[in-house]
C-alpha cells in the first residue's frame, strides 16, 4: 500500500491510490479498475495519458522545457496564434491554473477600470459561481459560506442571480465596471445560462460600456460541443479564461482579451512558470485534436446520447431530470444521496465507477471528450444498479 500519512490533509479521501490511466479507466495500486466520469473535474479532455500528450511532453521536453516567461519560446507563440485564431480574442496570457487566469482577469478589468472608467473596480459575479480558490476568486465567487472562510474578503463582487437580468442591473453603478460569469454554473450543480440571458447580458453590458468576462475553466475547450460554451450564444465577450481541458492533464490556463482591453503595464502580471513551453507544447497538441474534423460533432453528438441515457434512468426511477450542455452533465435526484451513490459507485466489483455530487441531491458527469458510447452504456448500467438498490 502507498504510504500517504506525510500528505497535508485538505479533504477526507477514500484509501485507495491510482498508479495508472489510459482513455476512460483508471487503476490503483491493488490493480482493481475504475471508469472515470469525473476526468480530474474535466480536466483531461483526451482521457487519461493519451498519445497525443505523451508525445509532445517527450518532444517538447527533449528541446527545452523553461527558458524563463522573460523570453519568448515557440510552443507558447503557436498556442496563442492558434486560441486567437479559433476565437474573437486577440492577445493570450498563459497561466497555470484556472483560479490564476481568473486572477488575472479581474486584475485586467480593474485596470481597465482605473484607465477608462474613473477608477471603477466593481465587477458583478453570481450567486453560486465558482471562479477558484484564492482570496480574489473566492471573493468572486458565490459558493454558500465562502463570505466569511477566509475573512476579511476581497471587496468589489456584488452578486447578481444567474437568468435574471433584472438582478444584474439593479447592482449596476458608477463602481462598475465588469459582469463575470460561467456559462455553466458546474460547482453549482450544471446550471446553464440561458442563451437568451447571455445575448441580453451582453447587449445591456455593450450598452453601459461595460466588460462582458466568461470564465470557461470549466466548460471552453470542447467540453459543450462547441470549443467555447458561449458560442452556443453567438455572442463575443470582452475577456475570456480557460483552464482545465486546455492542458489536458497538464496544468495550463489561458487569459484571452480583446485589444482594446489589453492594458497591463510592465510588472502588472506575470509569473515563474506561466507559457512555459513543456505545458504550451501539449496545448497545441490538444487543440489540434479538438479542431480535427469532426471531432466537436461527435462530442455534441455523444452528449445528447448521455443526456438520452439520464433522462432515461430519471424516467425509470422517478428522479427529477437531467440538465447540462455536452459532455457536462447532470443527473438530479429527488433526495439527498448523491454522495452515498458516489461511494458505493466507487466500491463496485470487480470493476468501479468514478462520479462525482458536487451537491447532496445532484451526480455530475465529466467523462473524457473520447470517452466511447459503449463506455456511457457501461455507466449507464453500472448506475441503474445502484439506483435500483434503494
Amino acid at each position: 500500500m502507498i504510504a500517504t500519512d506525510a500528505l497535508m490533509w485538505i479533504t477526507p479521501r477514500p484509501e485507495i491510490a491510482f498508479v495508472a490511466g489510459r482513455g476512460s479507466w483508471l487503476t490503483d495500486a491493488r490493480d482493481k479498475r475504475y471508469l472515470d466520469f469525473v476526468q480530474g473535474w474535466a480536466v483531461n479532455c483526451l482521457g487519461h495519458c493519451p498519445d497525443e500528450i505523451r508525445d509532445a511532453l517527450a518532444s517538447q521536453a527533449a528541446r527545452l522545457i523553461n527558458p524563463s516567461p522573460a523570453f519568448f519560446n515557440e510552443p507558447a507563440a503557436r498556442l496563442a496564434q492558434a486560441l486567437v485564431a479559433n476565437s474573437g480574442f486577440d492577445r493570450v496570457f498563459f497561466a497555470n491554473t484556472g483560479a490564476e487566469a481568473n486572477e488575472g482577469a479581474i486584475k485586467l478589468a480593474r485596470k481597465w477600470g482605473r484607465k477608462r472608467r474613473g477608477g471603477a473596480y466593481e465587477i458583478v459575479t453570481f450567486e453560486n459561481g465558482f471562479h477558484g480558490r484564492t482570496l480574489a476568486t473566492m471573493s468572486a465567487s458565490g459558493k454558500p459560506g465562502w463570505d466569511t472562510l477566509f475573512a476579511p474578503q476581497v471587496p468589489g463582487f456584488p452578486k447578481a442571480r444567474l437568468n435574471d437580468l433584472a438582478s444584474v442591473e439593479a447592482l449596476l453603478g458608477p463602481n462598475t465596471v465588469a459582469v463575470m460569469l460561467e456559462p455553466v454554473q458546474g460547482e453549482a450543480g450544471v446550471i446553464p445560462a440561458t442563451p437568451e440571458f447571455l445575448r441580453a447580458l451582453r447587449a445591456l453590458t455593450a450598452a453601459r460600456g461595460l466588460l462582458l468576462i466568461v470564465d470557461e475553466v470549466q466548460t471552453g475547450m470542447g467540453r459543450t460541443g462547441k470549443l467555447f460554451a458561449h458560442e452556443h450564444a453567438g455572442i463575443e465577450p470582452d475577456i475570456m479564461t480557460l483552464g482545465k481541458g486546455i492542458g489536458g492533464g497538464v496544468p495550463l490556463a489561458a487569459l484571452l482579451a480583446r485589444e482594446a482591453v489589453c492594458c497591463f503595464e510592465a510588472g502588472d502580471q506575470g509569473g515563474t512558470y506561466n507559457g512555459n513551453p513543456l505545458m504550451t507544447a501539449v496545448g497545441c497538441a490538444v487543440l489540434e485534436t479538438l479542431l480535427a474534423p469532426g471531432f466537436l460533432a461527435e462530442v455534441a453528438a455523444k452528449g445528447d446520447y448521455l443526456a438520452a441515457g439520464l433522462n432515461g434512468l430519471s424516467a425509470e426511477f422517478g428522479l427529477a431530470g437531467e440538465r447540462g450542455a455536452g459532455l457536462l452533465r447532470a443527473l438530479v435526484l429527488t433526495d439527498e444521496r448523491a454522495p452515498a451513490l458516489v461511494e458505493a459507485a466507487r466500491d463496485l466489483a470487480p470493476e468501479g465507477l468514478l462520479l462525482n455530487a458536487p451537491r447532496p441531491n445532484l451526480l455530475r458527469f465529466m467523462p473524457a471528450l473520447t470517452v466511447s458510447r459503449d463506455e456511457i452504456d457501461q455507466m449507464l448500467a453500472m448506475l441503474r444498479g445502484l439506483l435500483a438498490r434503494r
